[in-house]
């Protein structure tokens, strides 16, 4: 695998970009035998440190008069493609230096008159074969004399991608489909130097869920994008080989590198367009983040929490965030949702909880008041309680005590208690929860976790029971 970074369009090519996308392919576990970073027999590994290359090919296609030399201004054919256009006609270049005298052109081009190089499409349909489409074909008259060195003496990308490739021995070109059109341009120049055209494959596009070009007005388009929002390296992988491609035999949708380098073959590669369905890819992320270990996983997850518990946490503070982190992220689907879940940890509001609709028919429950009664009596004459120090034993042990004294049992019981400790009348488990609260209400953290007492006692006065 070869890693080749395509810079000839200066507008667009600046250092932190190439840095971004080599940080995203290691990212997703994408590693290469030759590229700039790591050398190779085949180098140099930038198209803007191979310049020389490409203008030497030029001119031998110059010579061969295999290209020609173009010196028409840029207000020429801009006139030629409207004129074409208000006729109905293809806007593609007439042609019109094509017969130059090649050795008036030069003269020209010695007095430095400014001028292009253009390839010379022969006078018979180009055809080419594609993995993924099958035989294709473009007739000429509809493939326009590509300029291959621009005036100012950049190449262009459909000429130094076929020098590129020709010379670093590249075997398949897999691009997505709307490269199809400039595969004609670069068959003939393979032609047109004498060397072997490799294999095609072009890849269906992706579409967003309303079936448009996939953009950035559906979300995340970037990796940079899915690493930011907590989407795991090998959730992404696994979901994007599924897009356009199918394993042979039977539905399974889960596979791990080792696995999709085994299955993975270009015949199975469908020409129909892709529906990028941002749930599956959660689905997909959710089981990984599962089967990972809890220590990865609290590793990725710690960037999401420095603005609850700061950028440099003390020991004890990084142990209790780990705890925080394994109890919520069964409920997640991306690691950027820690934060929210976190919300019923740093964030009590006793009167938001009564308040809430989701909660008003618990709260209505006939047996509610009874519950929730006996319950802020127990917590509040509880010394451990009173001291941050309430064991999930001590609390299953109140419990049992309020639903003997209430018959209260099942949603009836846990419910309006869960609503006067979190706020809401669902969420984690208390023996988890329970540990996290009084640990925390003890933490030095930007924004003070109150213990169980506490948010039993606001509970109670905004009831003003």
């Amino acid at each position: 695998m070869i890693l080749r970074i395509e810079d000839t369009d200066l507008d667009r090519s600046e250092a932190r970009y190439e840095g971004q996308l080599i940080a995203d392919l290691k990212w997703l576990g994408l590693g290469w035998d030759e590229g700039p970073d790591v050398g190779g027999s085949y180098g140099p590994y930038r198209q803007s440190d191979r310049l020389d290359v490409y203008r030497e090919h030029a001119e031998r296609l110059l010579k061969e008069r295999k290209a020609y030399l173009c010196f028409c201004t840029e207000e020429e054919l801009q006139r030629e493609r409207e004129k074409a256009t208000a006729e109905h006609r293809q806007p593609i270049y007439s042609g019109k230096c094509r017969n130059l005298d090649p050795a008036e052109a030069e003269l020209r081009r010695k007095d430095r008159e400014a001028c292009a190089i253009r390839l010379r499409i022969p006078e018979h349909p180009i055809k080419f074969h594609d993995i993924v489409h099958g035989p294709v074909e473009f007739s000429n008259e509809v493939v326009s004399d590509p300029i291959i060195l621009r005036s100012s003496g950049m190449p262009v990308y459909n000429y130094v991608v076929v020098i590129d490739d020709a010379l670093m021995k590249i075997t398949h070109v897999i691009r997505g489909d709307d490269h199809l059109s400039n595969t004609p341009k670069q068959v003939a120049l393979y032609e047109a130097l004498g060397w072997p055209v490799p294999e095609f494959a072009h890849l269906s596009t992706i579409l967003g869920a309303d079936r448009e070009r996939l953009s950035k007005r559906h979300g995340a388009t970037s990796i940079a994008n899915f690493r930011d929002m907590g989407v795991l390296p090998e959730a992404l992988v696994n979901y994007l080989a599924l897009l356009g491609w199918a394993p042979s035999g039977g539905t399974r949708e889960i596979f791990s590198p080792e696995e999709l380098f085994k299955e993975f073959s270009l015949d199975r590669v469908t020409p129909s367009p892709a529906v990028f369905d941002m749930e599956k890819l959660y689905w997909l992320n959710r089981h990984y983040i599962k089967e990972r270990s809890p220590d990865r996983i609290a590793s990725l997850a710690r960037a999401y929490f420095s603005r609850l518990v700061g950028d440099h946490s003390a020991p004890e503070t990084e142990d209790w965030v780990g705890k925080v982190i394994q109890m919520l992220v069964p409920s997640v689907d991306r690691l950027e949702q820690l934060p929210e879940k976190a919300e019923l940890i740093f964030n009590y509001d006793a009167k938001a909880a009564l308040a809430s609709p989701d909660n008003a028919e618990v709260l209505a429950g006939h047996n509610t008041d009874a519950v929730l009664a006996r319950f802020v009596f127990k917590i509040l004459e509880d010394e451990c309680a009173r001291e941050g120090r309430l064991t999930p034993e001590q609390f299953k042990k109140i419990v049992n005590e309020v639903k003997a004294e209430t018959g209260a049992k099942g949603k009836e019981l846990f419910h309006p208690i869960r609503i006067a400790i979190t706020g809401s009348h669902s969420g984690p488990e208390f023996d988890k929860l329970i540990p996290i609260l009084e640990e925390g209400s003890h933490l030095q953290l930007p924004k003070h976790v109150l213990s169980v007492r506490e948010r039993v006692e606001e509970f109670a006065k905004a009831r003003g029971k």
